[in-house]
């Protein structure tokens, strides 16, 4: 029930029939609440009518709202015969429940999407090439306050939060008695793929605390994992080398 947030990676349906279900599992641990923020939900063109008409047609109400904020992929993230276009579907159509939420396209500079900033996280995608297009995303924390440095608090009887002027006309601040900043940590959990498209990835996943990625079939069968747009231990091994990750999951 304090799940607020859910990122679906691409829309094969071993990674999404199980939406619908998981959001009205959620209904039941919660209590009505009009005043209750919606729970955001990111994922591919074409999620947001996936999940209207399988709620509709199952006769689902849930008791908390929900919006979708779309991702349009690039022809370059599957094999052309694959790329689908989902932009005419739903059109402005409203939903009592879910709200028509953002429709985030590729930043042309950055080439990434940028889906959420505030004061503690940074949320990204990137493109993955797979069978259809595919996502990455990355979760980073902003630096956090240091601690504080207790001794030099006591050397300087520093007044908490405000600035003070010694005897010799020194300022000291609350910043010389904390140390250094505490880095945030960073998170990149990337969809079924066989690589990446553009060079986004190798900036956003640079010195990851921790890479996810999947690899279907092992290293003897990489050409067998390649025709099917997947990857193997070696290839995800190869990107996180890449980017320099810490932890390779």
């Amino acid at each position: 029930g304090r799940i607020t947030k859910i990122f679906i990676t691409h829309l094969h349906g071993d990674h999404f029939f199980g939406l619908p279900g998981l959001l009205c599992t959620l209904s039941l641990q919660v209590n009505p609440d009009p005043n209750k923020p919606p729970v955001d939900i990111y994922g591919p063109l074409g999620l947001r009518y996936f999940i209207r008409r399988s709620l509709e047609l199952s006769h689902s109400q849930l008791l908390f709202p929900y919006t979708v904020h779309e991702l349009v992929p690039t022809q370059d993230q599957c094999p052309a015969e694959e790329f689908k276009e989902f932009s005419s579907l739903d059109g402005d159509e409203a939903s009592p429940q879910g709200a028509q939420g953002r429709i985030l396209h590729l930043d042309p500079v950055e080439n990434a999407y940028l889906l959420l900033e505030d004061e503690q996280l940074v949320l990204k995608a990137f493109r993955l090439f797979h069978r259809i297009p595919s996502f990455g995303f990355v979760v980073e924390e902003k630096p956090r306050t240091s601690k504080l440095n207790v001794q030099k608090l006591k050397d300087l009887v520093l007044y908490m939060g405000n600035s003070i002027i010694l005897e010799n006309r020194v300022t000291i601040s609350p910043l010389d008695v904390l140390e250094n900043p505490i880095p945030g940590r960073k998170i990149c959990i990337l969809g079924d793929c066989s690589g990446v498209v553009g060079d986004a990835a190798a900036k956003l996943c640079w010195e990851a605390d921790v890479l996810i990625h999947e690899a279907t079939l092992d290293d003897t069968q990489e050409e067998k994992t390649r025709e099917h747009s997947h990857s193997t231990p070696r290839m995800a091994l190869a990107l996180a080398k890449w980017c320099k990750a810490k932890k390779l999951v």
